[in-house]
């Protein structure tokens, strides 16, 4: 017991960041789909990605703030900090948008299962792979790095 203790303190930072990533990720994954369910698969991966990720933006400032860097800035500070989240964060909303409008809309990936078109589906865990890796790159070294 004492060893999965002290894998967990050793890499809660990490452990975290994917859990709570996995959060945003399915966070993603369930307003994609009531989009694409309620407006189509083109609004969806368009107009309706970018609300989307405005959406998941603020639900991960605040988890990699308050659980996984446990950020105590204050004032200035927090602000500045929140501004670099969301400018990072919208770099990588931007290539999520571009593998977006790659995969559904020039490339026309489909994947058919129960009836379902899932296509937007698969082309966004493969945006979810990069934007993953890409915020913890950003959010460690650059956003919520100890001082």
């Amino acid at each position: 017991m004492q060893k999965i203790k002290s894998f967990f303190a050793k890499y809660y930072e990490a452990l975290s960041y994917l859990f709570f990533g996995g959060l945003a990720t399915l966070l993603n994954f369930a307003i994609l789909l009531v989009l694409q369910a309620a407006a189509g698969r083109e609004f969806a991966a368009g107009a309706g990605n970018v609300l989307n990720n405005a959406l998941c933006i603020l639900f991960a400032y605040w988890t990699n703030r308050t659980f996984v860097f446990k950020s105590k800035n204050h004032g200035k500070a927090a602000w500045s900090e929140f501004a670099q989240f969301v400018s990072c964060r919208i770099a990588t909303a931007v290539a999520d948008q571009i593998i977006m409008w790659l995969g559904v809309t020039v490339l026309g990936v489909t994947l058919w299962l129960f009836g379902k078109d899932c296509g937007p589906l698969l082309v966004k865990l493969v945006a979810q792979v990069v934007v993953i890796v890409s915020n913890y790159v950003f959010s460690k070294l650059f956003i919520f790095k100890k001082k």
